[in-house]
Parts: structure tokens; C-alpha cells; sequence
């Protein structure tokens, strides 16, 4: 029988594909999150030219912008997954660890990648801050923290925010891959529901055009974000 879009409504997968769309939003968010404060952190380490950690830092970007994403996601996860529930079930979590591990290192993998991206991004929106503007703040007298909070991050802010854009479009595209690890995001579930009906272009296309919707609502709200940041710092 020709299963259509009137079966998936009444199998119940579409409370099953809104769920996973939830996870991937979840894990999109939370792994931008600590992906941009990687980056910050990393960014202003190159920026500073700091000797040992500024080489530390470009070998962790090289290496994670020069490997498959999929690879990473898979040298994370069961790089770690035995020793990890191996010490949470001596304790007598093994059943948490679990049942929560898949979303962790997902988002610790995801973040990772992100991080390495952002880093790039910080770094070349810092060098752009013109150097004219921070040496007339040192020779009035600002303090180095001032000078950062008032004369640099704005600016490095409005450079950073286009390829910031770029890298979170990335990371929520990225959070696909984490299906070969079990979580339960909207690719698995159209994965499964794929498998489940024998139907897998309706799955796979209700898949796309929901991360679609996904990318599209967020391009809105950031541009949008963007025109009154913009706005605002032009006054």
C-alpha cells in the first residue's frame, strides 16, 4: 500500500519528527554555544600571538577543519563511550550514562567543530580591528580592559557576525551526523521511520524541508538581529 503523507499523520510519526527537530535544535544551540566561546577564546589566543598556546591552537584548527566532521563525531564517541560508562556503572549510573551520553558527546563533538570554525572567525575579525583606533585609545590612557570592551569587541562584533551566521547555518546542518550515534534527532527518526514504513523519500524529504524551515527561521531572526545591532552601534 502507497504510504503517503495521510499515514504519516496517522502513525504517529509526525509527534516523532517534531521531537527530533526539537533535538536537533537542542543540540544546534547548545553546541554554538560552547562552540563560540571556544572560538573566543582560541581566537584571542592567535590573535595575541601567545607563544605555545597560539601553536596549540592552530594545530586544533588545522586538524579539525582538515577531518571529515563524521570522523571526529566517531573518534569521540567510541574513543570515550566504554571508559565513560565503565566508571558511571562502578557507581551505579550506568543506566544515565546511557541513556544521556548520546546527547553529551554529541554536543561535545559538534561543539568542537564549531569551535574550530569560530576560532578562524574571531582571529580574522579581531586582526581587522583597525590597529589606528587601539593605539589612539592606549596613548589617551584607556585601560587594556576598556580598550577591548569599548574600542575592539564592538567592532570585532560586527565584522565576526557574517561569518558567525556561516558557522551556526554549519552546525545545525553538522547535527545530521550525529544519527550514526544513536540520538534520537531528526535525521535518526526519518532514518527510522525509513526503515519502519519502507518509504524513505517521504521521510527523507519531510526531513529536508523541515531543517529547511529550521535554516530559513533563524537566517530571519539573525538577520534581523543583525540590521538593529547594527543599528544600534551606528549611533
Amino acid at each position: 500500500m502507497e504510504f503517503g503523507l495521510t499515514q504519516v499523520w496517522q502513525g504517529g510519526w509526525v509527534g516523532a519528527i517534531l521531537r527530533g527537530a526539537a533535538m536537533t535544535i537542542a543540540v544546534g544551540v547548545s553546541s554554538m554555544m560552547i562552540g563560540l566561546l571556544i572560538g573566543t577564546v582560541c581566537g584571542l589566543v592567535k590573535w595575541r600571538s601567545i607563544p605555545g598556546l597560539a601553536q596549540i591552537v592552530d594545530l586544533y584548527t588545522t586538524v579539525v577543519r582538515g577531518v571529515p566532521e563524521l570522523l571526529i563525531i566517531y573518534l569521540l564517541f567510541f574513543g570515550s563511550v566504554q571508559f565513560v560508562t565503565g566508571i558511571a556503572t562502578a557507581f551505579g549510573y550506568g543506566d544515565i550514562a546511557k541513556a544521556g551520553y548520546p546527547f553529551i558527546i554529541t554536543v561535545a563533538a559538534i561543539s568542537v567543530i564549531s569551535g574550530a570554525y569560530s576560532t578562524e572567525v574571531i582571529r580574522g575579525a579581531l586582526a581587522a580591528v583597525p590597529k589606528g583606533h587601539i593605539e589612539a585609545a592606549q596613548a589617551v590612557g584607556l585601560p587594556q580592559g576598556r580598550i577591548f570592551l569599548r574600542i575592539i569587541a564592538p567592532q570585532m562584533l560586527k565584522i565576526a557576525y557574517p561569518g558567525i551566521n556561516n558557522v551556526w547555518q554549519t552546525t545545525i546542518k553538522d547535527t545530521a551526523l550525529v544519527s550514526v550515534v544513536g540520538l534520537q534527532e531528526l535525521m535518526r527518526t526519518a532514518f527510522i521511520g525509513a526503515g519502519s514504513t519502507r518509504n524513505p523519500l517521504i521521510f527523507y524529504a519531510i526531513a529536508a524541508f523541515v531543517y529547511l524551515i529550521i535554516t530559513l527561521t533563524s537566517q530571519i531572526g539573525l538577520n534581523r538581529f543583525e540590521a538593529l545591532f547594527l543599528s544600534r552601534s551606528q549611533r
